[in-house]
């Protein structure tokens, strides 16, 4: 299963956004500074297919894809009716991992997807170990018994934070209700820029 296992802070320094899903003062005063010794010196307007670059590397960022994943994605959704930037979100929405953090079972979408990916994670009872898997609304999921007995579970088990709109939590059982929309969530990047740098 391929996956990025370089320095997190790099790449949130690069996009300026906070990939790592929890709070670091020192990361926070440096997210305006790109990475590298020469990082201050480097601003400068970016061409049109620079920005659209930039905004499909944020995207990529956030969700924690590589290349080939996220263009599998992109071009998947141009197979699809409706429109392609509502779409976009709506299937890196439902990705399992994502839908897992979401949940509040894992404190990032790093950890959930080594819940998915070791077994942990069950999709209507049955476990899928694909990171990737779209989650289907009336889709019910769980953590194994045996996570749900770890003590650093438990202790998010009983976290009562906020869940996002199209997302329903129980004790230790999670449901998607139904597709994600463009405003159930934030995101830190322009999707009508990505479409537009696939579709070159």
């Amino acid at each position: 299963m391929a996956r990025y296992t370089g320095p997190k802070h790099r790449i949130a320094r690069r996009e300026g956004i906070n990939i790592l899903d929890k709070e670091s003062r020192s990361l926070s005063r440096r997210l305006t500074v790109p990475p590298g010794m020469h990082g201050k010196k480097r601003k400068r307007a970016l061409s049109e297919f620079g920005q659209q670059l930039r905004e499909k590397q944020r995207a990529k960022a956030m969700y924690g894809l590589l290349e080939k994943q996220f263009k599998n994605i992109v071009q998947n959704l141009q197979k699809k009716k409706g429109e392609s930037g509502e779409l976009l979100i709506s299937l890196l929405e439902t990705r399992l991992d994502n839908i897992v953090y979401r949940l509040g079972f894992a404190k990032s979408r790093f950890q959930a997807r080594q819940y998915v990916g070791h077994g942990h994670v069950l999709v209507g009872g049955k476990k899928v170990t694909i990171p990737s898997y779209q989650v289907k609304p009336d889709d019910e999921i769980t953590l194994s018994q045996k996570m749900q007995n770890e003590p650093i579970i438990m202790e998010f088990l009983k976290e009562n934070g906020p869940i996002l709109g199209y997302l329903t939590r129980e004790k230790n059982a999670g449901k998607l209700i139904r597709m994600p929309k463009r405003g159930d969530v934030e995101v830190p990047f322009n999707t009508q820029l990505i479409i537009e740098y696939y579709s070159r």
